[in-house]
């Protein structure tokens, strides 16, 4: 877990930047009692900032990449529940 203050140390950012991503809900950190970042939050920041300063993305386009994103990993759990109750069940998986 990393501080507020960690993470704009590991990726480089200013403490407007990082603030707006929270807001926008791009980050969700832990709150106990101050905010702490994850090991997926800081993959997260590093995708956002990748995509902004690699690819040019807008905060528009971040924020429906995210969606997306947040949906696949959405969809894979779902059927990763769905095999393992498949398996359980005795049913064949192919």
């Amino acid at each position: 877990m990393l501080t507020i203050e960690q993470l704009q140390v590991h990726l480089n950012l200013d403490a407007g930047t990082l603030q707006l991503w929270i807001e926008e809900g791009w980050l969700l950190p832990r709150r106990d009692p101050e905010l702490t970042f994850s090991e997926g939050d800081v993959a997260r920041a590093q995708l956002i900032l990748d995509l902004k300063r690699e690819m040019g993305v807008n905060d528009e386009g971040i924020g429906i990449i995210l969606s997306l994103v947040d949906q696949m990993h959405g969809l894979r759990r779902v059927l990763r529940e769905l095999m393992q109750a498949s398996q359980e069940a005795g049913l064949p998986c192919s």
